[in-house]
């Protein structure tokens, strides 16, 4: 575990739409929770939404887990890689139907873009189904430039984003 010597606020985004989409996303939360280094804060609703791109498939659940951690944005890309295997994710098909995706969208005010992790994530302003659930835990958090996440908000259609009728389990 390589720490920062800082606490930072991280921002997870996790989506599934193969098999039981929320038990997927379920054990993407309790994986993150697990993590010695990295301490969950909230969980959003689920929402669920129209795959963005990639070849026709069915419909993502979709939320983001807001953490604080003094763990490098490397470790956090790490665990995140790590939630996926545990649900035997398969990349055969760029932007396909997965298991569970976890991307980590920012970590404080980090500004990377190291081939492995770009940060903040680069197509955070173009997808209403981070920012609406980003929005409902962490609205006010600076993603770029005195930009927060509920302005970024404003500037994306949202209409196809529902709140899905299901939840996650969010206690410790």
């Amino acid at each position: 575990m390589t720490a920062t010597g800082e606490i930072r606020r991280a921002a997870f985004s996790i989506g599934s739409n193969l098999g039981d989409r929320l038990s997927y996303l379920q054990l993407a939360v309790d994986q993150i929770r697990a993590d010695p280094g990295v301490d969950v804060k909230r969980v959003s609703q689920v929402y669920e939404t129209a795959p963005v791109g990639g070849p026709q498939q069915f419909d993502y659940l979709n939320a983001v887990v807001i953490a604080d951690t003094m763990l490098a944005p490397a470790e956090l890309l790490s665990l995140a890689h790590r939630c996926e295997q545990a649900a035997d994710r398969e990349r055969s098909v760029r932007w396909g139907p997965r298991t569970l995706d976890v991307d980590v969208l920012a970590v404080g005010d980090v500004i990377s873009n190291e081939s492995a992790l770009t940060l903040p994530h680069p197509r955070i302003g173009e997808r209403a189904f981070v920012l609406r659930p980003w929005a409902d835990v962490d609205p006010d958090f600076v993603v770029m430039k005195d930009v927060t996440v509920r302005e970024l908000l404003t500037r994306v259609n949202a209409a196809g984003t529902r709140v899905a009728d299901v939840q996650l389990w969010a206690a410790s």
